[in-house]
């Protein structure tokens, strides 16, 4: 399973960065400084699903599944059709849980811990290299424990039904 959504990371007052990552219980993927502009459904295809997505996916081998949100570009006909086309499954996800993903809770992580700095990011390119940074330290048992997590916090959505819970 790989969760994997891109993010825009913490304002400075002088912008603000694009991610995307990947986590599964095995490792993550690097993270992706997405460059300027809007993220669409081609630029998804071109510089996540092709590079990123693809190769971590043949890695993986057949049990791969690819957990994201239902953004636009995730869900364009042209991006469902490239992972069609390369084998790649896509899990359904509910338009109104995406905290249930375990990704969320990662970019919250790094999004406080930028937060915490004592000398706080001055350009876009020093928040993308302290993004990067945090990224590479989260502890891989932090990532496995937010994956291993998921059929509780499915239980208690259900439970709820659908209301407000913790998470």
């Amino acid at each position: 399973m790989l969760p994997a959504t891109s993010s825009s990371m913490p304002r400075f007052g002088g912008g603000s960065v694009m991610v995307w990552g990947g986590i599964s219980l095995g490792g993550c993927t690097a993270l992706h400084v997405l460059a300027r502009g809007s993220l669409t459904a081609i630029r998804y295809r071109d510089e996540i699903l092709r590079p990123l997505v693809r190769p971590y996916a043949g890695a993986v081998g057949p049990g791969f599944l690819l957990m994201q949100d239902n953004a636009r570009p995730h869900v364009a006909g042209v991006c469902q059709q490239f992972l069609q086309e390369e084998g790649i499954d896509a899990m359904d996800w509910p338009a109104r849980y995406p905290d249930l993903n375990p990704i969320e809770h990662i970019w919250d992580i790094m999004s406080r811990s930028i937060h915490q700095r004592h000398v706080a990011p001055q350009t876009v390119q020093e928040l993308a290299d302290a993004l990067v940074q945090v990224w590479e330290e989260i502890p891989q048992e932090t990532i496995r424990h937010l994956i291993r997590s998921m059929p509780k916090r499915c239980r208690v959505v259900i439970q709820a039904r659908g209301g407000h819970t913790q998470y």
